[in-house]
């Protein structure tokens, strides 16, 4: 369900760590569902996965829990009640203040660095399903447009690079962004994404399994008072 967006105070300038923290929690909430909201530990994995995501980041839990901080104290993420280990879910939507396809658009942006309108359209495919890539460069001309008493821009178009039709999209949320940049980097580092974009959802599934899994079996370590396999 779309949820109408509230009147948001002036938008918050996010550090890298932090928008990978948010952009972790807003994937996790539609591509594994029954795992969120997400521990920190794996939080923490899914922050360093080395697949779909760029920049790559090798960030350490206490890094990860100063961003959490932070984004709670903007509004952005909240802390989960219930069991034994505390749980962390985001806020993003009503934080900003856009509506569920914006906010779609946005977290793919914070997850995998600039992107083509085509391209945010086929890596957003299990968030949510845009009906083509008009429409998604329909959403990202109304971020761009945003007027000053919503906050201003959250994405940005960059300049058209050598040899390339389409001109690729940067979001705002960490602070400005020099719109004369091509993006041929991150387009030569990240490749075709429809080549490896099934096994990419799978390793990211699988990796956020396996951190429930070691999670799991410490807590069982620790009540059976025996040490975690691999420590002395």
């Amino acid at each position: 369900m779309t949820l109408t967006p509230s009147s948001p105070p002036l938008t918050p300038i996010l550090t890298p760590i932090e928008a990978r923290v948010l952009g972790t929690l807003m994937e996790k909430a539609r591509t594994v569902p029954d795992s969120y909201p997400l521990s920190l530990n794996a939080l923490l994995t899914g922050c360093n996965q080395k697949t779909t995501r760029d920049p790559l980041m090798e960030l350490t839990e206490a890094q990860v829990a100063t961003a959490i901080d932070e984004l709670k104290s903007a509004g952005l993420v909240r802390e989960t009640s219930g069991g034994r280990t505390t749980r962390y879910e985001h806020n993003f939507q009503r934080g900003i203040g856009v509506y569920e396809q914006a906010a779609v658009l946005l977290g793919m942006l914070m997850l995998r660095g600039s992107q083509t309108a085509g391209e945010l359209r086929l890596n957003t495919e299990r968030w949510y399903k845009f009906a083509d890539i008009s429409s998604v460069e329909g959403f990202l001309e109304e971020l761009q447009d945003r007027s000053p008493e919503k906050g201003g821009p959250l994405v940005v178009k960059l300049a058209r690079g050598p040899g390339t039709r389409e001109q690729r999209w940067a979001h705002l949320l960490c602070g400005p962004v020099d719109a004369t940049q091509t993006g041929a980097e991150h387009a030569s580092r990240s490749g075709d994404g429809s080549v490896t974009g099934n096994l990419a959802a799978r390793i990211d599934q699988l990796e956020t399994q396996m951190a429930q899994l070691r999670e799991t079996v410490q807590k069982l370590c620790s009540e059976l008072g025996v040490s975690p396999p691999g420590q002395s």
